[in-house]
């Protein structure tokens, strides 16, 4: 397992604490950031990218698509 794949792992766990904060204060900002977080890590995790890449990969999709809503869940949990 390379020093990425650990990062990831770190950021993807850091992530997830970071998201729990944020809905306990109601930080809708933080929360945002905190998914984001979770997602480089988790690229970094099952892809070994760098973190500069992986943001660089997120930056670029929401990018092309601006008008797709970081915060909106397709989802319920």
């Amino acid at each position: 397992m390379n020093r990425d794949r650990i990062e990831g792992s770190w950021n993807l766990w850091g992530g997830k604490a970071e998201e729990q904060w944020s809905k306990l204060i109601g930080d809708e900002s933080g929360l945002n950031a905190a998914r984001q977080r979770q997602l480089a890590g988790s690229i970094q995790l099952r892809r070994g990218n760098s973190k500069e890449e992986a943001e660089r990969q997120i930056r670029d999709f929401l990018y092309r698509n601006r008008d797709w809503n970081l915060s909106r869940r397709w989802f319920r949990q």
